[in-house]
């Protein structure tokens, strides 16, 4: 049977659960448990697909094609675990699967067994109707649970949202139960919460962690382990006193202190012993830790022996960096594979309309225009692609930023006026980006687009095939328009080389100009498949080519 920790959050928002959690499943992994994770979200929405990322923040692609929250990100590059379609579920999800089981009747007569001491009469009444929903949600969010953490050692589940909402009423009375249901022995109760460090008093307020804990022991949880954010040291005396006040044992208190870098987390938890802990309260025998390579992942972060390198990227989301969570992380793991920094500069694609693109991005060492839908900024992240070609800086465009590259090398050395994609001009008299066929009759737009992984055939001699060392990779996708084929031919007679595509398809994934220092572009998400002790190839690629870059103008 699987051993359980549910993770909590109080007080307010953004504390970390997901990072917490993940760094969790680190610890656990490197004592050689096979670990699963799991975010159970409060929202309506079935997922975040159409949510917008100014909202919501980055949209999390698993390899089965699942649109799930951005926490799922963290899981995988933290502990490389299994993260697919049920590592994910929302209210929305969980209602909407009850619903239709109800409606074709799959709960019929199900009171019967759950009402003792009813007539044949009465019986005969209540197998002719379908039970209330709400009778079996509960059952429904347990079930996914299990399903997700079936043949794992360790099935590590949070709870977004912070305690008192009540939209995550459901999840937490599902987690109360499975204590009873599973064994007090194999569940752990893990409870994040904020001790503010207030100025004026000059010390540590504990009264925001105490009302946290009293709300989730409302609700029938008395968590087995507090886990504190703060910005320094607890004193063992603090440690006490929020210990005597939220009925936990004197040992259950633990700091999660601000460290430099996320990835330090793990290492600062294991410091704080909270996974000695957890072993004891599950009863889980195993190793200690093996965490040499974290350790030394750490070290290239904080103390690189190459530098610094400038990167810009161009998109519309920068006022909220979570949008581009999982790219940021890529880019720092291209980083630590060539020992150095990686600074990134967010640039509003507006502003480059507005302010023309050698303002924007001189001084630059690389040029990176991500994923994106829509019209708005369109226009700079083209200027941005321009001006990164003709000066020969290092260029990478995912997805979206790929249809840009193609569309500015339309207009500017094909001499193709007015090129565009349909997404963006549905009049173009150049549809150089267009509709899939198959997203031609698409009605609903949740779950639609071209998603999760689909395999990539690489030219031999090409730099793709060259940074990945192979010649069929494996990459997942998120996007509906794609390269119109139709022009190919006249894109390859001036230069561009189309050095990856989808051979069953025929559908265009990668381009690259050779007579350029380093400009590619995929149409899929690479840095969904970055990890900090794997960093992707095309990421690391791209920081090399920038170093280089950086070192020639010196």
């Amino acid at each position: 049977m699987s051993k359980y920790i549910f993770v909590t959050g109080g007080v307010v928002s953004g504390l970390g659960k997901g990072i917490t959690a993940a760094s969790l499943g680190r610890l656990l992994k490197a004592r050689g448990l096979k670990v699963a994770a799991q975010k159970l979200d409060p929202y309506i929405n079935v997922d975040p697909g159409t949510m917008s990322p100014f909202q919501h923040g980055e949209v999390y692609v698993t390899d089965d094609g699942a649109e799930t929250d951005l926490d799922l990100g963290h899981y995988e590059r933290f502990t490389n675990a299994p993260i697919g379609r049920t590592s994910n579920y929302t209210t929305g999800r969980i209602y909407n699967a009850v619903i239709q089981k109800e409606r074709r009747g799959e709960y019929l007569g199900k009171t019967v067994q759950v009402i003792p001491h009813i007539t044949d009469e009465i019986k005969k009444c209540i197998r002719e109707v379908s039970d209330s929903v709400d009778v079996v949600i509960i059952d429904e969010i347990k079930r996914c649970i299990v399903e997700a953490t079936e043949g794992f050692d360790v099935g590590l589940v949070e709870i977004g949202g912070t305690v008192g909402d009540i939209e995550s009423l459901p999840f937490l009375e599902a987690i109360r139960q499975m204590k009873y249901d599973v064994g007090a022995e194999n569940v752990c109760y893990i409870h994040l919460t904020l001790l503010p460090y207030i100025a004026t008093a000059g010390e540590l307020k504990t009264k925001p962690t105490q009302h946290s804990v009293m709300k989730l022991r409302e609700i029938g949880i008395q968590p087995d382990i507090l886990l504190c954010r703060t910005d320094r040291e607890l004193t063992k005396e603090l440690k006490d006193k929020i210990a005597l006040f939220c009925s936990v044992s004197p040992g259950a208190v633990f700091t999660s202190r601000d460290v430099p870098t996320i990835y330090e987390l793990p290492l600062a938890l294991h410091a704080e012993a909270l996974d000695d802990k957890i072993a004891e309260l599950l009863n889980i025998w195993s190793r200690s830790p093996r965490l040499e390579q974290w350790e030394k992942i750490v070290e290239t972060i904080k103390r690189p022996g190459r530098g610094a390198v400038k990167v810009r990227v161009v998109g519309k989301y920068v006022n909220l960096t979570e949008s581009y969570k999982s790219l940021n992380e890529a880019l720092t793991h291209g980083g630590i594979a060539n020992d150095c920094k990686v600074q990134l500069v967010f640039v509003d694609s507006t502003d480059i309309e507005e302010k023309g693109a050698e303002a924007m991005l001189k001084e630059v060492d690389a040029v990176l225009v991500p994923g994106g839908f829509g019209l708005r900024g369109t226009e700079g992240k083209i200027a941005a692609v321009r001006y990164a070609r003709e000066n020969k800086v290092p260029f990478f465009g995912i997805c979206l930023g790929l249809q840009m590259a193609v569309i500015e090398y339309a207009r500017n050395v094909l001499g193709l006026q007015g090129a565009n994609s349909l997404e963006m001009d549905e009049k173009t008299p150049h549809p150089v980006v267009s509709l899939m066929e198959n997203q031609k009759c698409v009605k609903n737009l949740g779950g639609t687009m071209r998603l999760g992984a689909y395999t990539c055939h690489l030219e031999e001699g090409t730099l793709a095939a060259k940074l990945y060392r192979d010649t069929e990779v494996s990459e997942r996708h998120r996007h509906r328009f794609e390269f119109n084929n139709d022009y190919r031919k006249a894109f390859e007679e001036k230069g561009m080389v189309f050095s990856g595509v989808h051979k069953e398809l025929g559908l265009v994934e990668v381009v690259e100009l050779p007579e350029h220092p380093h400009f590619l572009g995929c149409q899929f998400h690479p840095e969904f498949k970055s990890k900090p002790f794997a960093p992707h190839p095309l990421f690391s690629g791209f920081v090399r080519a920038a170093v280089d870059f950086r070192d020639r103008k010196k």
